[in-house]
């Protein structure tokens, strides 16, 4: 044999020798491990942990809680673009597989040699699913050897729209989301059905990595990313050439509050979070129960948006205090988005007051960085309102310069786009309900839930003022006065044998008095000297028991005089069932926020059935739950 023909001879025998040898080892290992893999239950009977949620009466999302944010859906829910995303993303070649991609593994075993190091892998989606359901992610040969055997177990037993399936439900996304539906509801506010290309894209870049491209923590990597995937769903043809520019082009509404469903609800989503509890023990962060709450969508936003502009209203009028806080200037020297942005990460979210980075101020202009990457100029009337603190002489500690951490919010038109304000010091709460079955309709238990999850509904001792009068008119009837009756309104004075401590000399509001009137009028008008002489002429002990009929704790009023001028302490969700009973001609009925419960199903676990106004047979009757 010639020299040339050995030398060329000898080295293929020997790679084709190292290739048996191998293929045998596989083999081998193939046979021995392939038993030994774990059953398909977990994938043929599929039941993720899904979340509890909270919904109003009319079917809103108003809450979600447990460990893993899912909403389990059907492929044919998933809308195509949605999957064709996915197929750009992660595996072209998905439907064309037995479970591994070979060409994918040349190509990146090629990338992988060219530049040195594990530049690319080569997982398929059903090797993630393998993964994701069955193995740790410890990157070991034996580990991957058993990912590529589940593989093409996996692939045998199921079809492909089912394993993709259990991909888009399974995979993690970010911000504990898990799966595409939960996610997009998540990131944008949004089913599945109503995403767009470009939001489709961004959901599908982030099993790669979900923290690196999370749109909220890192927006512009996550826009990176965004692109590529858009790249090659026209590549692919999954997008014409005008559908990618428009794509790219889109200005995507990214949700940094996770717990934001569009209603604000998040006093009622809690307090219907422990009765789930309270009733389900921890099973209920992950069987999919339903809450279904009394409100109503429509009640419950103008209410929220009311208590809101209240509390602004009257912040606003007196006057701003300053800046929030201020970063050091060394920290944004560079003037970079990065630093911006970092600078911005710890600032708490409320809604509706958005942070913003001062970067340069002057009695005339700011400038400033809000976060997510818009620039804003402030000047003319937009700067009215916190004018007194770009002047010099104001507090070093309040006054506007550059590192100073302001609110923003949305301004009247697009000359005035955006108007400096402040997180307000007040609270206040709302609630409405039905006098006749009590459902609560509406209710806010605060001005941020983020902020102060401290429910001003249920748990505000207040002194209820003159708004108690009507209780103590209420006992005087049922002693025999009437409407028509007549009591003097004229000062009076309470000796300190009276009170026990020393004398008291109360007045009138407006510090006038009109002389004998009738009930009806004192009450028209508040006259605290008749609700007074009233008072002592029925008795404080007779009307702190009275008051109980109401549903008021009798030892939170003292049997003191100061009761008629309502000196004691109620909460709202106090008043509004007490109030019922006049609205609803004398029953009284118990507020309550909860409905039904129902399984995943929809299937009615509990039922709050509670007594009806009028209805003399349900007034001793038990709840179902």
């Amino acid at each position: 044999m010639p020299p040339l023909a050995r030398w060329i001879l000898y080295p293929l025998t020997l790679l084709l020798g190292l290739g048996l040898i191998a293929i045998a080892m596989v083999a081998i290992v193939t046979v021995i491990l392939y038993p030994q893999l774990p059953s398909l239950e977990a994938l043929t009977d599929y039941r993720p942990k899904v979340p509890l949620r909270v919904y109003t009466a009319d079917g809103y999302l108003i809450g979600e809680f447990g460990e893993e944010r899912r909403n389990p859906v059907r492929i044919n829910d998933i809308p195509p673009i949605m999957k064709q995303a996915i197929l750009a993303a992660e595996d072209e070649r998905f439907f064309t597989h037995p479970g591994v991609d070979a060409i994918g593994v040349l190509r990146a075993a090629y990338s992988n040699i060219v530049s040195g190091g594990k530049a690319q892998g080569a997982s398929t989606i059903t090797m993630q699913v393998a993964r994701n359901f069955f193995l740790s992610r410890e990157k070991t040969l034996t580990r991957k050897l058993y990912e590529v055997l589940l593989a093409f177990k996996i692939e045998a037993n199921l079809n492909k729209n089912q394993i993709l399936e259990l991909y888009c439900n399974q995979i993690y996304l970010g911000q504990r989301a898990y799966g595409f539906a939960s996610a997009a509801q998540i990131y944008f506010g949004k089913s599945l059905e109503q995403l767009t290309a470009a939001e489709a894209a961004m959901l599908a870049g982030l099993p790669k990595a979900p923290s690196s491209y999370n749109p909220v923590a890192n927006p512009r990597r996550a826009q990176l990313r965004q692109f590529y995937v858009l790249r090659r769903m026209h590549e692919l043809n999954f997008l014409d050439t005008e559908q990618y520019s428009e794509a790219k082009q889109e200005h995507l509404n990214v949700k940094r509050n996770v717990n934001d469903f569009g209603t604000r609800a998040d006093y009622v989503a809690e307090m219907a979070r422990q009765i789930a509890v309270e009733r389900y023990s921890e099973e209920a962060y992950n069987q999919g129960l339903r809450v279904i709450t009394t409100l109503i969508k429509a009640e419950q936003d103008a209410a929220y948006a009311s208590l809101r502009k209240g509390i602004m209203d009257y912040d606003r009028r007196h006057g701003y205090r300053g800046a929030e806080q201020f970063i050091d200037p060394k920290e944004i020297a560079k003037n970079t988005e990065e630093e911006f942005e970092d600078a911005l990460s710890d600032v708490t979210e409320v809604d509706g007051l958005y942070p913003a980075l001062v970067l340069s101020a002057s009695t005339s202009q700011i400038k400033a960085y809000r976060r997510g990457g818009e620039m804003v100029t402030l000047s003319g009337d937009a700067l009215k309102f916190a004018a007194r603190m770009l002047d010099e002489k104001a507090p070093a500690n309040k006054r506007l310069r550059r590192g100073a951490i302001i609110r923003l919010s949305p301004g009247p038109d697009e000359k005035q786009p955006w108007l400096i304000t402040q997180q307000p010091e007040i609270e206040a709460a709302f609630v409405a309900a039905s006098p006749i079955d009590g459902a609560v309709r509406a209710l806010v238990g605060g001005f941020d839930f983020n902020r102060n999850k401290f429910n001003h509904v249920t748990q505000a001792w207040r002194q209820p003022g003159s708004s108690f009068k009507p209780f103590i008119y209420s006992a005087a009837l049922e002693k025999g006065y009437t409407a028509a009756s007549v009591v003097a309104d004229e000062p009076i004075v309470i000796s300190a044998e009276e009170t026990g401590s020393q004398a008291w000399e109360p007045k009138n509001y407006d510090g006038k008095y009109e002389g004998p009137m009738s009930l009806r009028t004192a009450l028209a008008k508040s006259k605290n000297m008749v609700s007074i002489r009233l008072l002592k002429g029925i008795g404080t002990n007779y009307a702190q028991d009275y008051i109980t009929r109401f549903g008021f704790d009798a030892e939170k009023h003292p049997p003191y005089l100061t009761m008629a001028l309502g000196a004691g302490a109620v909460t709202p969700w106090q008043q509004v069932a007490a109030y019922a009973v006049f609205a609803n001609g004398g029953y009284r009925i118990q507020p309550h926020i909860v409905r039904q419960i129902q399984d995943s199903r929809g299937k009615v676990l509990a039922e709050f059935k509670p007594p009806i106004a009028g209805d003399e047979s349900l007034h001793h009757g038990q709840h179902d739950a």
